[in-house]
């Protein structure tokens, strides 16, 4: 089927995303576009991620997109329900943070969900948290500016280290598990660990994203040919080489 998917997020982040999709779905035609001239979302208002979205909704449908993958929990959040009802017809896949199978697994103890503020805030989440979150211990954990550090890179610096164990340090030992609510969030998934300690589990949202873009393109008919041989493409409204660089570091990075 022809058309490509289009993928977006406020910047790196949803390559994380991105990365789940290409490995569920390898023979789709994939462009991805990061909006990191105006990130991170996670500190904007929610009029503001909306109209960022629609913008770039916009874009991808005039270009051709015969679905779109929203990898961004704060933008899912704000923008799904309005970027459905303006498109009816398109499928739109959004995420959100992994706190029903975070609940479900066997011996999860106490549960810590990394979020951005606005994500949290959020009425999406307050249901999950509501829904899932009956019958153990959920912690929110709002980790300001943390998007925003792992968009420069580095990410094996000691400063990047020292802001995840001032959001999470005094959690160490504590907790069974971890959800990142963000999608810059499994970049960075060594360094939470070796802060946090212990044998903690982590969830994300991305393989379950993949799979629900795989389900609804078999509804629709539009899963690509399995002949065709797939392929990924990147674009950033910082529109320079070095960024466009670093998101396809972040692609290939060993996670």
């Amino acid at each position: 089927m022809s058309g490509f998917v289009g993928v977006f997020d406020s910047g790196v982040g949803g390559i994380s995303v991105l990365r789940s999709l290409v490995a569920e779905l390898p023979h789709e035609e994939f462009h991805y576009f990061g909006d990191s001239a105006n990130a991170p979302y996670g500190e904007k208002t929610e009029a503001r991620v909306l109209e960022l979205s629609q913008d770039i909704v916009e874009r991808f449908v005039a270009d051709g997109a015969k679905a779109i993958v929203i990898a961004c929990n704060t933008a899912t959040s704000a923008a799904a329900p309005t970027l459905r009802r303006i498109y009816p017809d398109l499928p739109i896949i959004g995420i959100e943070p992994a706190l029903k199978p975070a609940t479900e697994a066997p011996g999860h103890g106490r549960i810590l969900v990394m979020a951005t503020d606005i994500t949290l805030r959020l009425d999406k989440y307050q249901e999950l948290a509501a829904t899932y979150g009956r019958d153990c211990e959920v912690i929110s954990v709002p980790c300001p500016g943390l998007a925003g550090r792992i968009e420069r890179g580095d990410l094996a610096s000691a400063d990047l280290r020292e802001m995840i164990r001032g959001y999470v340090g005094s959690f160490a030992g504590t907790v069974g598990s971890v959800v990142l609510g963000c999608t810059h969030y499994p970049f960075v998934r060594r360094q939470i660990a070796e802060v946090l300690g212990g044998d903690v589990r982590f969830y994300d949202g991305g393989a379950g994203t993949a799979r629900q873009l795989r389900h609804r393109l078999g509804e629709c008919g539009l899963l690509a040919d399995e002949v065709h041989a797939g392929s990924v493409s990147f674009a950033s409204s910082e529109d320079t080489p070095d960024e466009l660089a670093l998101y396809r570091e972040f692609f290939e990075m060993e996670l």
